[in-house]
């Protein structure tokens, strides 16, 4: 089991001199001034799902509202562990990816040693990303294109031209700001907020329920990262039930998990929930000491905001949904097999396969998550009552209204 939780270098508080690795002001979370009539009102009906859980959608302007959006930006995204790659990703010494969170850009790094860092790619100079968000690769160090500074992938401001002269900067507490970062089983995650509490611990249920997977010794045979003209949080809703299964995959999914199946619903903690949905026929295990039940049921896990976890027999696939804009969503995923199932075969086919099927459910969904966000700004939308076969949205909904309501002083707590 992999927890180990790394970071770079923070100094406590505001920043002193604009260039130390604090994120300058008050935590990711907090949120000053009242929020207007129509986020109140939202907020209102999102408070409804944790007193009452009333069977029914968000209302529309959830969906809509810039300003709800800003604050997402801040009490979710600002300070919730996102999944944004697996260990796969980071295999080498050197390497890095990068992306953003919700209009942040986030570079995560495995630097010489081993050790990943989170942390902000913007110079501290003039403010020119260090990175293009979206890139991947390997460097020793990142250097600014604009007037080339240059930093260590753990942070660390190593090179500045023509800087000597200034009295006032002192090169040694100039460093990028640090994000948390954490790895659980091979997957890494990133919360803005540099204090962050650990994520593993929340996650203990989930770790015993996947312990036959053996997550660390999987290895990741494809993957893909691609944007949908969609809200965050319709993508999200529609990753928490099965039921679309009936419109949107009937050919695809729908023979192993048909769409009028049960899904049985366990919350754990804010952070963390599990469905469990019934195959037609169970699934088969060549490698993994599965048990009758693992091979009857397609596991689902879920770490609020954006990640999913889907356990279906000797594959786990994962999916995280991360906001780029109020209307765009970075979809970024993988397929996982165990490594002894590797030995010997075909690996380029074996990736294509994976890669070709994936990339037809997500066509599936991205085709009607992007026909749905094209309705939900009409003065004719409205909302639904939910179906027996949803239990995981009102979940969904439930850890939305927990985020959005909570202080930091509170954040996450309990249920």
């Amino acid at each position: 089991m992999s927890t180990g939780r790394t970071s770079g270098e923070t100094s406590p508080g505001a920043a002193r001199d604009g260039h130390d690795g604090a994120v300058n002001g008050s935590r990711g979370g907090e949120h000053t001034g009242s929020p207007s009539g129509e986020v109140a009102a939202l907020l209102d009906e999102l408070r409804r799902y944790l007193e009452l859980a009333p069977q029914l959608s968000l209302p529309p302007r959830a969906f809509t509202s810039p300003e709800l959006y800003e604050l997402e930006r801040t009490r979710v995204f600002g300070r919730s562990w996102v999944l944004v790659a697996h260990r796969d990703d980071l295999a080498e010494p050197n390497s890095y990816v990068s992306l953003d969170i919700a209009g942040e850009q986030v570079v995560v790094t495995r630097d010489a040693d081993g050790v990943l860092h989170g942390m902000s790619p913007i110079c501290r100079h003039r403010m020119m990303p260090l990175v293009e968000s979206g890139a991947a690769g390997s460097a020793e160090s990142f250097t600014c294109p604009y007037h080339l500074w240059r930093y260590g992938l753990d942070g660390r401001l190593i090179g500045a031209t023509h800087m000597r002269k200034n009295p006032d900067f002192d090169p040694r507490s100039c460093r990028l700001p640090a994000f948390a970062v954490e790895e659980w089983h091979g997957f890494v995650y990133v919360n803005l907020d540099a204090a962050a509490a650990p994520l593993a611990p929340r996650l203990s249920r989930i770790s015993d329920d996947l312990a036959n997977y053996r997550l660390d010794d999987m290895a990741q045979l494809g993957s893909w990262s691609e944007e949908w003209a969609c809200n965050w949080k319709v993508a999200v809703e529609n990753a928490h039930e099965n039921y679309h299964v009936l419109g949107f995959h009937p050919e695809t999914l729908g023979p192993s998990t048909p769409g009028g199946s049960d899904t049985d619903v366990r919350v754990d903690s804010p952070w963390a929930l599990r469905l469990l949905i019934r195959f037609s026929k169970p699934q088969d295990a060549y490698v993994l000491p599965l048990t009758a039940e693992e091979k009857a049921h397609l596991y689902g896990f879920f770490v609020f905001p954006a990640a999913s976890l889907a356990a279906a027999g000797e594959m786990v696939i994962w999916l995280s949904l991360i906001p780029q804009t109020i209307d765009r969503t970075l979809v970024r995923g993988g397929i996982l097999v165990p490594r002894a199932a590797l030995d010997g075969a075909d690996l380029d086919e074996m990736r294509r396969q994976a890669e070709s099927y994936a990339g037809m459910i997500n066509s599936e969904d991205r085709h009607g998550l992007e026909a749905v966000q094209r309705a939900v700004g009409s003065r004719f939308a409205g909302r639904g009552h939910l179906s027996p076969k949803e239990p995981g949205v009102v979940a969904f909904y439930q850890s939305l209204a927990r985020a959005l309501l909570r202080d930091d002083d509170d954040w996450p707590g309990d249920l």
